[in-house]
């Protein structure tokens, strides 16, 4: 039997039981130590888990030093996923971390640098295009069912109270939830973003300090439109976690509601006033190892770590969905387009 990728979790907030629990199941990979500021709270990990052969510690170096792991999955919050990444694969470990890629585009460079100098993988959890259903819809976009597609709309509506620091923060939804929808636009279209105008505002009746509502207006590569709009203070006909999309092609459209309905219509006939219309077969679609959220994840970056090949969330591609989010803040903030490059 192959030795197990032993791993080391840095941060051990809330967040990680999303972590821990498929990890539970992979066999092939052994948590060695559990780092976090506050110790108890890795300790708590460690009994929660039964992990108690883990070394636990608050400073990421010394337990480095104990372990020798293979790989770091960096759970800490997004002010120091460059700090602990860098750190990590300076002495010789691959990174796995939880989005955002980091808390600006200039740390996300400085993480790909020091990953190419390593000669480490970095990767990020993005743990919605692991969702069978986005897989599936993508399969449609991808075949040209309804034509080259030109225009991509979607519509994020949650009354989402969270209290604590969400209720205070600037740029609420941009910073904290729209990574996951931008990236989801880029893996649906599959194309790459070139500039933005963001609109951000904070309505009567937000319970929000700061704005919690936003539309933006992306150019993508090829000339494609996306839109959003999304708001955190919306009560009532609320949308799922994954939104929900238009997509409008050459020869038809098609509508996904963010869980299990994707459905459409093709051109069947032209040349009259309004064309008639068939519907577009969505048929089943094996996602292989592509689903599971962050299970699927975590699989595919230690598949990656043991073969050398990049995965699909690595930093390299993912700090273009970054630089979408600060690209719309940057544009709230100013009031003018925003060209978006990761160069």
């Amino acid at each position: 039997m192959a030795a197990k990728t032993r791993a080391v979790m840095v941060g051990c907030g809330g967040i990680t039981r999303s972590w821990l629990t498929p990890l539970k199941d992979m066999e092939d990979v052994q948590i060695v130590g559990l780092v976090d500021i506050v110790e108890q709270n890795a300790r708590a990990r460690a009994e929660e888990y039964g992990l108690a052969d883990a070394e636990i510690g608050t400073e990421l170096d010394l337990v480095l030093r104990l372990t020798q792991p293979d790989v770091v999955f960096n759970c800490t919050v997004p002010e120091a996923h460059a700090s602990v990444s860098i750190a990590a694969m300076e002495f010789g470990c691959h990174v796995l971390q939880e989005k955002p890629l980091a808390d600006s585009v200039e740390n996300a460079r400085r993480m790909i640098a020091a990953a190419e100098k390593a000669g480490r993988i970095l990767a990020v959890i993005q743990n919605r295009r692991y969702d069978p259903n986005i897989r599936r819809l993508r399969n449609v976009v991808a075949s040209q069912a309804i034509g080259a597609l030109t225009t991509a709309n979607c519509d994020f509506y949650l009354g989402a109270h969270f209290g604590g620091f969400r209720d205070h923060m600037p740029h609420v939804l941009l910073l904290d939830m729209a990574i996951h929808t931008f990236d989801a636009a880029r893996l649906i279209t599959g194309v790459d973003p070139v500039s933005v105008y963001c609109k951000e505002w904070n309505p009567a009746g937000s319970w929000y300090d700061r704005d919690a509502s936003a539309v933006a207006i992306f150019e993508m590569t090829g000339g494609l439109i996306y839109t959003y709009r999304g708001s955190w203070c919306a009560e009532g006909l609320n949308t799922t976690w994954e939104s929900n999309w238009h997509l409008v092609g050459t020869r038809g459209s098609l509508h996904w509601d963010g869980a299990l309905c994707i459905e459409g219509e093709k051109v069947a006939e032209s040349g009259g006033f309004r064309s008639a219309l068939e519907a577009v077969e969505i048929p089943v679609f094996d996602a292989g190892s592509k689903v599971g959220a962050h299970g699927g994840v975590i699989r595919e970056f230690l598949h990656s770590v043991r073969t050398g090949v990049r995965p699909e969330t690595s930093a390299h591609d993912n700090i273009k969905s970054l630089a979408m989010v600060f690209g719309a803040i940057e544009s709230a903030e100013t009031g003018r387009e925003v060209r978006i490059s990761v160069e």
